[in-house]
Order: structure tokens, then sequence, then C-alpha cells
């Protein structure tokens, strides 16, 4: 019982510690700048029709039906951030990365996830530039990191 306890107050002082911030695009770009890495959620398709944030790494969570493999994701991402550091998470308008960035505080161990508020095209309406994803696409596809 009283490992149960500690076992308890310990998750739940992870939990407390965790947390999920919105930025907006000068913060994007500080952090960014520093080498907290971004993870861009969206489908193919958005990486092809938008760009990209350079350095971002390309790691679809929601299919175009709006599934998805939280664990398998999750192994994706340990190579690009380990629990514990932080990470900057964006999508189009910033909407399917609050789940996501939930998710990672919450569950899977991150200490501090960013959420870029407007996603990219709250980055691109800002004047923020963005780089053809054909080269990032073609990198993760032979990796199978995407």
């Amino acid at each position: 019982m009283h490992r149960l306890l500690i076992a308890s107050l310990l998750a739940f002082a992870q939990l407390a510690k965790a947390e999920v911030i919105d930025i907006d695009n000068t913060q994007l770009e500080k952090l960014r700048q520093s080498g907290v890495p971004v993870i861009d959620i969206r489908l193919q398709t958005e990486w092809e029709e938008t760009g990209i944030v350079a350095g971002s790494s390309l790691l679809t969570f929601f299919d175009a039906q709006g599934k998805y493999d939280a664990a398998a994701w999750l192994e994706k991402v340990k190579p690009i951030a380990k629990p514990g550091e932080p990470v900057i998470v964006i999508c189009r308008t910033g909407n399917r990365t609050k789940p996501v960035s939930q998710f990672l505080s919450r569950q899977a161990g991150y200490t501090t996830v960013y959420n870029v508020r407007h996603g990219i095209k709250g980055w691109i309406s800002a004047g923020g530039p963005v780089i053809p994803a054909s080269q990032n696409i073609a990198a993760c596809k032979a990796t199978k990191t995407c």
C-alpha cells in the first residue's frame, strides 16, 4: 500500500510539472533558433501545399480520416526529442496540435511542450519563411520516420 501511494504521488508530481505552452511566431522563432526541435504533425499533402518551417521534423499524427496510433507516433518522436526535453508542435492552424501537445505533456512524459498557436498558416501570414518540403519528405520516407 505504501509503495502504491508513493508511486501515485510521483506520477502526480510529474503531471504537475508538465505543461503545454501556446506560443506565437516570435516565440517560435526564438525557440527554434535556440535548438528546440519542431515537429510538424500535418499530412504530406499539407507539407507539399505550404512548405515547412526550416528544420522541422515531419511526423504525421492524424491520418486523412482522423485516425492515429499514438504509441507508434511517440516512438518516432523519441529520437527527435526525448521525454523531459522541450519540443515544439505545429500543424495547419493550431487545432490538431492541442490534443497532441496534451498527449505529450500528460501521458508521454514531456515536461515542456510548445504549441504553435496559429500553426503554419499563422506563421506564413506573418511573413515567416518556409522551405519546400520535398527534400524533407524524401529523407523521412527513406528512413520511415514520417
